[in-house]
């Protein structure tokens, strides 16, 4: 059986909605609600008030008694019956003879109703009183009767009898009753619209959820779930919101990257296209031209490897199955090498390279793309220097970290561009960019190998006077 209706009720609740799950619970909450106040009402009211008529009956029957024992049976216990009788809420008879209880005869009154049974006949004739609820048909209701004993020279003599119908008893409770029954009625009220709130504050961002996702299936971030409340619910709307941005802008910056790698790919394909249908179109006759052509072909083509391997190096980074070595790395040698690369570009522009390095400086990396990373960094700077410019490598171990710094004194970046200047894409000047053959994922690459060795990188630069880039790599210790 319990089993059973286990079941049923974990297949109510998988195929039941949230709403009609709270619906059910609070009907079930307010019906146990409603068995639960009538029932305990009535215990109580049973309990006390019912209790305490059946006490002050016995003690009016018992103090009868006792005026009977004083008197004798004289004038005072019948004044004290006929008082009593008057003014208690129950009727009072005294059964003068009881020889029928000795026969064994149940006690009737006038209207032959039976008073007791065989078993209270029996404790009355022990000397005990007896409170018992009977029904009796001349009143068509059922009665409480108390009965006590009168003995004379220990026999059982007389019987003082104090009865009252059970619906004067109960009476008081009617009015109670309507009032109990108006709460309940005003508690289920409350329950209702507590319902209503709770699940239009509940199901609404849900269902907000539901469509919004829908949409989001579609292509579509845009939309936002408006639920203003700090509980569980206003927390998921509030992760949900955040979502739905980090995917809008992810979209965003999938368009955008798009569009700019459309365009880099575009532009040196269209050079490549036209200068050779020039050349097999017979358009060029002078074998210098030619060269000059060819020379442009050959510069394009080296670009667009660069922009494919740039491509590829950051798919990868922003990867995390990327293998990261790591090893000992003298980077002070490492510096060294690249700068040696450069210097021949460095002297054709007229651009000085200082070196400022400690020499003892160890680092724990990938040794390839540590490489890159200063590769890049000084190919920006000699990218951005004018002839006569002087750029300066530093390299000093502070603690557990090496700190790398690159610092060039040309054209420097305005302050609003300097956090961006990490992006995907991102150049200050396009025309000058494109010119020097730069497509804005140096640095990201950049970014993305310090932060693959728990490092960080810094840019600072003031417009007109220079860049400074300062990577923080953990030493080998």
């Amino acid at each position: 059986m319990g089993s059973w209706l286990q079941i049923r009720i974990d297949h109510f609740t998988s195929t039941r909605g949230i709403r009609e799950k709270i619906w059910v619970t609070l009907t079930i909450v307010s019906f146990l609600t409603i068995v639960t106040g009538f029932g305990l009402t009535f215990y109580l009211y049973e309990k006390f008030y019912v209790e305490n008529q059946k006490e002050q009956l016995l003690q009016q029957g018992e103090d009868l008694v006792a005026e009977y024992y004083t008197s004798h049976g004289g004038d005072s216990f019948y004044t004290r019956l006929y008082w009593t009788n008057e003014n208690s809420i129950a009727e009072v008879v005294y059964i003068e003879n009881a020889e029928d209880l000795q026969s064994g005869v149940t006690i009737q009154d006038e209207k032959y109703d039976t008073i007791i049974n065989e078993e209270e006949r029996q404790k009355l004739l022990n000397n005990e009183s007896v409170v018992s609820v009977h029904r009796f048909p001349s009143f068509e209701s059922n009665m409480l009767a108390v009965l006590l004993p009168i003995f004379h020279q220990e026999q059982l003599s007389s019987v003082v009898l104090l009865y009252m119908p059970l619906q004067d008893v109960y009476e008081p409770f009617e009015s109670l009753r309507l009032i109990l029954f108006g709460a309940l009625m005003l508690l289920i009220l409350c329950i209702i619209w507590i319902g209503k709130e709770l699940t239009d504050r509940l199901i609404d961002p849900l269902l907000q959820m539901k469509n919004i996702s829908h949409k989001m299936a579609q292509g579509d971030f845009t939309q936002r779930i408006h639920v203003y409340s700090y509980d569980e619910v206003g927390a998921l709307s509030e992760s949900f919101n955040q979502l739905a941005y980090s995917l809008e802008m992810v979209d965003e910056q999938r368009r955008e990257f798009l569009q700019n790698v459309s365009h880099e790919l575009r532009t040196p394909l269209s050079y490549i296209r036209g200068y050779t249908e020039a050349i097999l179109d017979g358009v060029v006759k002078d074998e210098e031209e030619e060269k000059r052509y060819i020379a442009i072909i050959h510069r394009e083509v080296d670009r667009l490897n660069r922009l494919v391997n740039d491509l590829l190096d950051l798919a990868q980074l922003e990867g995390d199955s990327y293998p990261m070595k790591a090893e000992p790395i003298p980077f002070a040698q490492l510096v060294h090498d690249v700068v040696n690369r450069f210097q021949l570009r460095a002297k054709q522009q007229y651009i000085t390279i200082k070196q400022e390095v400690d020499e003892g400086a160890i680092v724990n990396g990938d040794s390839d793309r540590l490489e890159q990373v200063v590769s890049n960094v000084l190919d920006n700077a000699l990218r951005y220097s004018d002839s006569s410019d002087t750029i300066t490598l530093r390299v000093v171990q502070e603690g557990y970290n090496v700190l790398f710094s690159i610092e060039d004194t040309g054209c420097g970046i305005p302050e609003a561009d300097v956090a961006k200047i990490a992006e995907r894409f991102y150049r200050v000047d396009k025309a000058r960019t494109r010119k020097h053959g730069g497509v804005g994922l140096g640095l990201a690459i950049v970014q993305q190998i310090v932060e693959k060795h728990n490092g960080t990188i810094k840019i600072e630069s003031e417009l007109g006077i220079g860049t400074k880039i300062i990577v923080t790599l953990p030493a080998f210790l």
